[in-house]
Formats: structure tokens, sequence, C-alpha cells
């Protein structure tokens, strides 16, 4: 099945170099395009929801998605089979934040649409067998870090899994620098400096494959979102493969990297914060490149999930 589903106008709100200018309001029909997928998904069953009090940010064009996805490896004839865990725990913002719930919901119908991909749910932390079978983890809670969490990743590690945390899963309490050993940088609630708002993301590293075409978008090599910065993180900057930063009291502070520990492989987006993110067609590119890329898949293994159900125009 293929084609548009309608959606009631939206007034957007235009970005102004790194504010936002609230006289720019205007309204735009936005369509979340369907795309045909193996399941026939349907995009309300994917969609997160938009109930966030403030205006969403603009919609992605057609063209733009078009040109992040092109130049992709034609698809092998078969596909290894992938074990995913979704991992998320309890609502801790407002409407439109840190929506783990809704996202462990929709995000397991959509990477559960992909060829010969299994998908599994956790509360808070995978148990014994999950963390002995899956592939990848994917973690998107409030984090924490202790004892049991340290051991079981590990030896997860050590066999080779791979991990993708997003956002405020980044945080490991009074632990941080145990974490940070483990996921490059790592958050200690209280003590880093964080910012709502439109984030101006400089790319880098733009030859690797999880960052191809991204650098086209415009003049300078950025991704703009509105979502949430963290700075003042615990960790070796020099030490993770940094894909996009912010510029943050006068400084670059990493967003967006990847890292290698021991035998498995490690993504991690602090962008996340608010639901539109997850449908936004480029993130969402950047965020199944990372998952493809920590099970040691081609980075273009789920892009036929970019589109179903993404906030792009007509």
């Amino acid at each position: 099945m293929s084609g548009t589903i309608k959606m009631k106008s939206i007034r957007v709100l235009r970005f102004a170099g790194l504010t936002l200018c609230a006289a720019a309001l205007f309204s735009v029909r936005a369509a979340a395009q369907q795309e045909a997928s193996p399941s026939g998904l349907s995009p309300q069953s994917i969609q997160m929801p938009l109930d966030s009090p403030l205006e969403a940010p603009p919609v992605r064009s057609p063209e733009e998605v078009d040109a992040v996805l092109a130049g992709a490896a034609s698809r092998p004839e078969v596909l290894p089979p992938i074990k995913m865990v979704l991992v998320a725990g309890k609502k801790d913002h407002g409407p439109g934040e840190h929506d783990y719930p809704a996202w462990q919901e929709r995000w397991s119908r959509l990477l559960g649409a992909a060829e010969n991909v299994t998908v599994d749910t956790a509360w808070d932390f995978p148990d014994g067998q999950q963390l002995a079978t899956a592939d990848v983890l994917v973690f998107f809670q409030k984090g924490t870090w202790n004892d049991r969490r340290q051991a079981s990743m590990d030896a997860y590690f050590g066999r080779g899994g791979g991990a993708v945390y997003i956002h405020w899963a980044v945080n490991g309490d009074r632990r941080a620098a145990d974490f940070a050993r483990r996921i490059g940088l790592a958050s200690q609630a209280g003590n880093i400096g964080y910012r709502h708002g439109p984030l101006s993301l400089q790319l880098h590293n733009t030859e690797h494959p999880i960052m191809r075409n991204l650098q086209d978008l415009q003049d300078m090599p950025r991704l703009e979102l509105y979502d949430e910065s963290y700075w003042r993180l615990t960790g070796d900057a020099d030490k993770v493969t940094l894909f996009a930063s912010s510029l943050e009291e006068g400084r670059p502070r990493p967003q967006i990297w990847a890292y290698q520990v021991s035998k498995g492989r490690v993504f991690v987006s602090i962008p996340g914060h608010y639901s539109w993110t997850f449908d936004d067609p480029l993130f969402r590119t950047l965020l199944l490149r990372g998952i493809a890329w920590t099970a040691d898949q081609p980075v273009d293994r789920f892009n036929e999930l970019v589109r179903p159900g993404a906030r792009m125009s007509r």
C-alpha cells in the first residue's frame, strides 16, 4: 500500500539562526508520507504523539530525504537475522517529551516491519535471555548505572553485542565515569548543561557510512533540529567518533557519536527529547543507520523504514 494520508494543518516555527522567530509562524498543510513496506505499515501506527504544547518544527521535503538516501548499496538477496531489544522506562516529562513508552510501542512496529528482524521489548533493563541472544539493544529511558548493569553490559559487549543510547539513556548518576568507559560519554544528573530549542548541529566525520550525504544538505555541513542538547558530559571526547556537535557556552559539544568497546559497537544520540524528532526523516535516517552499524550490518539496511509516518511535505 502506498500514497499519503492527510493530517490537520499545523503551524510551523521557522528557525532564524539559533533563535526561533515567533513572527515567522504560518500555517502549512503537512502529510506523513506512507511508503510501501513488507508489512504494509500504517503511518498512524508508528507516528509519535504530537501532543507538545510547543509548535512543531518544520517538516522535511521529499527531495531532502531522497538526497540523503541516495547512493545506497545494492540490497543483498539474503539478509541475516537481527534480534533487537527496545528498552524503555517510565515517562518522566510532560506531553511530547521523554515519551519512552510511546517510542517503545511505535518503534517496535517500525523496526519489526523490516525483513528478517525480530523485535523484543524490555522495561528498565533486558533480562538474561535477551542479553544472551540480542544483536542490538536500544535504550530510551532515564539511564542509570550500577554493578549489575556494568557486569551484564561488559559480558554483552564482550560477545560482540551492539547498543544504542538515546537522550537521557546516557545518564549514569554517580557512576557516570564507569558508564562513559562503555559508551564514550555519559551524564551525571545535576552536573551537566542542557538547553531546549533550535540545534544547529555541525557535522563531523562525514566520510563515515552513517553520515553519507548529510553534509550536502546545506552550504555548510549542518543538521537543524529542535530538541535538547547536553554538555559537560563525563568521559574523553577524543576517544569517540564524533558525528555532530552543537555550540554551547562558546564551545562545540558532542551530541551524536559512535564508540567501540571490547567487541561491541555503540551509537549515541543526545537529540531525542521531543517526540517529533523521531518522526523527522533525517534524524530517523541517522538513528536507523546507527542501529544497523551497531549490528555490524550495512547502514542502508533499514532505508525502507525512513519514510513511513515521517513528517514530510507532499
